[in-house]
C-alpha cells in the first residue's frame, strides 16, 4: 500500500518585499513530501530558510507561489480563519522558547488549544491533566512558567501541542534552550510519541547530531533542499 502523504510542498517559493528594491527571495522551488508517521529532521544553518519552511508547513505563513497540500487538502488559498482552525486541530507546535502564557498555570496553558476547539471546561481540564501526567508534570500543574525550569516548561509545551491529538508535530529547535541532559529527555519524549502514538514529527534543527536520530534528514541551504536521505540505523 502506498504511504499516505500528510505534507506535500510543490514548487514552493517564498519572497518578502515583493516588487521592491529590497526584495528577498527566501525559498526557491521547494518540493518536499512527508508521509504519515515519519520522523523527519529539517536541517540547516541560521538563515538557510528552514524556519520559513516550517511556517509554511504549519500554515503560519503562505507561499509566494507553488501549492501546499496538508493531509491532501490544498491550503495555499484558504482564508485566515480556516488556516487557524487547521493549525489548532491538525498541528502541534513546540518552540525553542516554549511560548508559555506567563501569568497562568501549566494546566491552563495546556487547556488553551482545547478551549479554542470548543471543548467544555471539565473535559479540557481532564484532558490537560492527562497530558501533564504523561509528561511527568502532573504534580506541577498549578505552577506558572516562571516557577518551572526550562525542561519543565518544554514538557508543558509538548503537552499543549498534543492537546487536540494532532497528527503532526512541528518542533522548532525544541532543545536549543536546554542543557544536554534535559535536551536528551525531550528527544526521548519525541521518540516515544513517534513510536507509541505514531505521530508524524518534523524536527527543525541546526544540529546534525539530533538530526541523525531521526528516520530521515532533509538539508536546506540558501533556500534550497540540497539533500534528502534516510537513516540506516534509526533506533
Amino acid at each position: 500500500m502506498e504511504p499516505k502523504k500528510v505534507i506535500e510542498m510543490c514548487d514552493i517559493c517564498k519572497n518578502y518585499y515583493e516588487g521592491q528594491e529590497n526584495e528577498l527571495k527566501i525559498l526557491h522551488h521547494i518540493n518536499l513530501t512527508v508521509n504519515d508517521g515519519e520522523f523527519v529532521a529539517l536541517v540547516g544553518e541560521s538563515g538557510s530558510g528552514k524556519s520559513t519552511m516550517m511556517n509554511i508547513m504549519g500554515a503560519l505563513d503562505r507561499p509566494s507561489s507553488g501549492t501546499y497540500y496538508l493531509d491532501g487538502q490544498n491550503i495555499s488559498t484558504l482564508k485566515d480563519e480556516e488556516l487557524s482552525e487547521i493549525r489548532n486541530l491538525h498541528i502541534g507546535f513546540v518552540f525553542q522558547n516554549f511560548c508559555m502564557i506567563p501569568r497562568v498555570t501549566a494546566l491552563e496553558n495546556v487547556c488553551v488549544p482545547l478551549m479554542y476547539a470548543g471543548v467544555g471546561r471539565a473535559a479540557r481540564k481532564e484532558r490537560a491533566m492527562e497530558l501533564l501526567e504523561m509528561m511527568g508534570m502532573g504534580e506541577r500543574y498549578s505552577h506558572k512558567s516562571n516557577e518551572l525550569s526550562g525542561g519543565q516548561n518544554q514538557r508543558v509545551a509538548i503537552a499543549r501541542a498534543l492537546a487536540n491529538d494532532p497528527a503532526i508535530i512541528l518542533a522548532d529547535e525544541p532543545t536549543g534552550a536546554l542543557d544536554s541532559k534535559t535536551g536528551r529527555l525531550i528527544m526521548d519524549i519525541f521518540h516515544k510519541l513517534h513510536k507509541e502514538q505514531k505521530k508524524t514529527i518534523i524536527l527543525i534543527t541546526h544540529s546534525k547530531e539530533l538530526a541523525a536520530e531521526t528516520q530521515r534528514q532533509v538539508t536546506i541551504s540558501d533556500g534550497r533542499i540540497i539533500s534528502d536521505v534516510n537513516s540506516e540505523n534509526y533506533r
